[in-house]
């Protein structure tokens, strides 16, 4: 119930907002809109205000704005508030402004996560610096080794893992060149990342050089008691240094009732503490909150928050425009394509995980939504506008029969992807892969 709703809440936040784009600029250039709706097929809620009925239909896949002439075909006075008794620039402008309207939703709702303040992994900013590896890692069998220092993926430089991460997650199981550094020599190598997850994500298994940082302190236990504060940085327990967290639980597990040496960074500073675990019910702690990683607080001001989200926007755009584009060069699999159910999937799981979660979601998909309707595909508003273009180059309007076959091109290819996006989402269920014999 918790995804169903949290899908209806993402996407019809979206339809409402292209639809409000292509609504409120037709009412500005003086095109008399006829019906603004919520879904398709049966009307389920329905009024009527001045000209324009509103309505919320039963299929909430997508939405639509009416109006008068829209459509040759439809039947037109020639008055001038009819659609295409407008000229090419004016059509323009209400096609375009429900993608431009989704792109601007994306900047806003992430200018607003941003600004409200979030704790987000340290290690993501820094530089591709081999820690560990994951077990059976393509990576390592491919000859790296911790230290090394990624610099490049296809020729492609990458500053950071944040970078890394998302030049990677588009490869799965295609050839990639990775640059690296090591003992400050460059070298590169030849790999295939591996597919991870349902929705097969490019991984080739690094992990970054990480330590494991106290997050809260309990009142009264072991690690107040030796002055250990929220945000210390774990650096070497035990006489191990660059400790991990799991080899740090296992530290504290054997030293029940023992000094446990520690060293820790707080505000830049290096402190050594001495910690004596004990046993709490049938578990030996200190008391202490730990996470896996440093984490870093990020607070801008609204400027900075805006500024933030411009760049985190053209980041999604770039990963984007690669997904599409391997698509064509078939560096891209198709299974990374998600429809309804695997977006109801991700809703429901970011609704669980916060409100900050699941804005975040709304704005990468809200981005998605406004980028993918402007390819020059017939059916989408970019095949609007891509056909508006060619008749102002052409200085005539193109006959019903052409746009009748160049719709219908754009319908069939839509069609396409719509059949595969629902397949790879069906497929994602394990008890309906099952019963799929090729599976």
């Amino acid at each position: 119930m918790t995804s169903f709703l949290a899908f209806l809440f993402v996407l019809g936040v979206l339809i409402f907002v292209h639809e409000l784009g292509h609504f409120m600029m037709a009412r500005r250039i003086g095109v008399r809109v006829l019906t603004f709706s919520l879904g398709f097929g049966p009307k389920l809620l329905a009024f009527r205000r001045g000209d324009t009925e509103y309505c919320v239909s039963a299929i909430p896949l997508g939405g639509y704005v009416k109006m008068a002439g829209e459509n040759p075909e439809d039947q037109r006075t020639g008055a001038p508030d009819e659609f295409l008794s407008k000229g090419k620039w004016q059509r323009f402008q209400v096609l375009v402004m429900g993608p431009v309207m989704n792109i601007v939703l994306a900047l806003v709702v992430m200018a607003a996560v941003l600004y409200r303040g979030a704790q987000v992994p340290a290690y993501e900013q820094q530089p591709v610096v081999i820690g560990t590896f994951v077990s059976n890692s393509v990576a390592e069998r491919a000859g790296l080794k911790p230290g090394d220092r990624i610099v490049t993926v296809d020729d492609k430089v990458v500053d950071n893992w944040e970078q890394f991460s998302m030049a990677i997650v588009s490869k799965a199981k295609r050839q990639v060149a990775i640059g690296y550094v090591r003992d400050g020599k460059p070298a590169s190598v030849i790999l295939v990342p591996a597919a991870q997850g349902k929705f097969e994500m490019g991984d080739i298994g690094v992990q970054p050089v990480v330590h494991p940082q106290v997050a809260a302190v309990s009142p009264g236990q072991p690690a107040e008691e030796a002055g250990v504060k929220a945000g210390d940085v774990v650096m070497a327990a035990g006489g191990e240094n660059n400790i991990s967290y799991e080899h740090l639980l296992a530290s504290i597990k054997s030293h029940s009732q023992q000094p446990l040496p520690l060293t820790v960074t707080r505000n830049g500073e290096t402190k050594a503490i001495t910690v004596t675990p004990r046993p709490i019910g049938d578990k030996v702690m200190i008391g202490a909150q730990i996470t896996v990683f440093e984490m870093e607080t990020v607070e801008p001001g609204p400027i900075e928050a805006v500024k933030l989200s411009v760049v985190k926007n053209w980041e999604w755009t770039k990963l984007i425009v690669q997904t599409l584009g391997g698509l064509f060069t078939r560096e891209t699999s198709v299974k990374q394509l998600m429809g309804p159910v695997a977006i109801a999937d991700l809703s429901g799981s970011a609704a669980q995980a916060g409100w900050i979660p699941l804005f975040t979601l709304m704005a990468m998909i809200s981005l998605n939504l406004g980028l993918l309707n402007l390819m020059p595909i017939p059916v989408l508003d970019g095949g609007h506008i891509f056909i508006l273009a060619l008749e102002g180059l052409a200085r005539r309007d193109f006959s019903m029969r052409v746009k009748e076959k160049m719709l219908l091109a754009g319908f069939v290819l839509l069609l396409m992807l719509m059949v595969t996006v629902i397949y790879n989402d069906l497929m994602r269920i394990q008890w309906i892969e099952k019963l799929v014999p090729w599976r």
